[in-house]
């Protein structure tokens, strides 16, 4: 049958009638926010970068818990900015350590709220690499040295998941890492806390804003020996497939908008649910283009997140969740 029996536009001529037959539906049960503590008292400081994006000490840290929930948000990612910073990133580990505090008062305030661990030593080594740094005598080539910083990264997840976490995410991108990190939260009792592993994670010029929000910029070379070759497809399913092989409950791809074919690809040939993180670049650029003039800027965030969604994503953790989500709640077509 060809037109004009068949007419393509029937099913597009209300507002109704778009909402009936629409294949991908987003919702806030689909974000994960992340969220940036730090010490000290009374901040809630902008990152420059990333407008709209803060900064929390402990003691300013409710009031956004509180407007997360409101928004219908179910979870948050915390990353901490650590008071010091040494070669060991010990303070990632410590059980008072600023995330394990951050835990601790959010399942405080908010028993509901999933709270998923960023697990990695980046944020807390003084050299911003997330392991441990070994110079070579007698080249004096520094390497990030991957089966010793297994150990640490147990640490981590152990004490996050002692602080309260539901959920452990560890983004490092160390051989072995969920394996390890597995057996050492089960060893700790603790094996019905999910591993919502950082699978595929590319080397992206993408990350720079959230490196100024973490502090976390390496203070030499890069972090391509670790993290994988944008150019890189079949890398990224053995990635996934170890990581299954591991344990992993979860499956991440990060960054979200130039890798959705991975997303895609993990849908479709694992049955792990697939994570997609909108990051900091993606999010900035959407917000310097909105404070321009430039944009919509919530039919531009709305149609993108669709867009993961569609190509896979079962989980979306993206700085734009609490806008997103009230404006999900406004009702009404994104792009209408």
């Amino acid at each position: 049958m060809i037109f004009p029996t068949v007419r393509n536009r029937r099913l597009r001529r209300t507002s109704a009638l778009r909402s009936m037959v629409r294949e991908t539906v987003l919702s806030a049960n689909d974000f994960i926010y992340p969220i940036f503590v730090t010490y000290g008292h009374n901040i809630k400081e902008e990152i420059p970068s990333m407008p709209g994006v803060y900064h929390f000490s402990l003691d300013r840290l409710e009031e956004e818990i509180r407007e997360t929930v409101a928004a219908g948000i179910q979870s948050v990612l915390l990353f901490g900015i650590p008071e010091t910073k040494d070669a060991l990133g010990t303070s990632a580990y410590d059980a008072n350590g600023i995330v394990q505090q951050a835990i601790r008062a959010v399942k405080e305030w908010a028993p509901e709220l999933v709270v998923v661990a960023d697990t990695c030593l980046c944020q807390f080594t003084d050299h911003g690499h997330c392991g441990i740094v070994h110079v070579h005598e007698e080249t004096g080539i520094a390497e990030v040295d991957n089966d010793s910083s297994l150990d640490l990264l147990v640490q981590t997840a152990v004490s996050q998941a002692e602080a309260g976490a539901d959920i452990i995410a560890p983004s490092n991108m160390m051989d072995g890492f969920v394996l390890a990190i597995r057996e050492g939260l089960d060893d700790a009792g603790y094996s019905d806390i999910a591993i919502l592993s950082y699978s595929v994670k590319f080397a992206s010029a993408y990350y720079g804003p959230f490196r100024d929000a973490a502090h976390s910029a390496p203070q030499f070379g890069d972090r391509k020996t670790y993290q994988m070759d944008p150019a890189n497809v079949r890398e990224a399913l053995r990635e996934a497939e170890s990581d299954i092989a591991e344990g992993a409950d979860m499956l991440m791809v990060k960054p979200a908008l130039a890798y959705l074919d991975i997303v895609r690809l993990l849908k479709d040939k694992y049955h792990l649910p697939v994570a997609a993180y909108n990051v900091s670049a993606e999010y900035s650029m959407v917000k310097a283009a909105a404070a321009n003039g430039w944009i919509d800027e919530r039919s531009i965030v709305l149609e993108t997140l669709t867009g993961m969604k569609r190509a896979g994503a079962d989980l979306i953790i993206t700085y734009h969740a609490k806008d997103a989500a009230l404006w999900l709640k406004g009702a009404g077509e994104a792009n209408e």
